[in-house]
């Protein structure tokens, strides 16, 4: 079945790529936020369980937006540990940090979901693809300033 939603085919197809590995570095970061929730120790502990658990859920709802568009842009979305691995720039921690290095683990990580997301961004021009860019404007926005946040714990 064709798709006619304004965006030329080849556009589409390029910018789904992009977004798959959009998705799976705002999955393994999901992963890895959730991990640290429940593994987080020391005197700070209330607060960056907390903390981690409102990033944990904010990223949950993302990686369905980002999936959700790769399928309305007519691809399969990547959605096994396995096609997560090989797309995430982002590694899993298997390892138990101390609460500092889990908040340097996560700002790293957001870092790099906004170095990803803004990659796509040169995919979009010409493409008249106003639903991807208002995505990523507003993963960009929300990355960076949870990298803020995460940055003035360490400061």
């Amino acid at each position: 079945m064709s798709i006619n939603i304004g965006i030329e085919e080849g556009k589409r197809i390029e910018t789904a790529k992009g977004l798959s590995h959009l998705l799976a570095d705002s999955y393994t970061l999901y992963l890895k936020t959730h991990n640290y929730h429940w593994n987080v120790t020391g005197p700070m502990f209330t607060t960056l369980h907390l903390m981690f658990e409102t990033q944990y859920n904010e990223l949950a709802l993302a990686v369905d937006e980002i999936a959700e568009r790769i399928r309305i842009l007519g691809v399969k979305a990547p959605g096994t540990y396995k096609e997560f691995a090989e797309l995430s720039s982002i590694k899993e921690d298997d390892t138990s940090p101390e609460a500092n290095q889990m908040i340097q683990g996560l700002l790293c990580g957001h870092e790099q979901v906004v170095n990803t997301a803004k990659n796509i961004l040169p995919i979009l021009d010409g493409g008249n693809d106003e639903g991807t860019l208002s995505l990523l404007s507003a993963r960009i926005e929300y990355h960076e300033k949870t990298a803020w946040m995460l940055r003035s714990l360490l400061e």
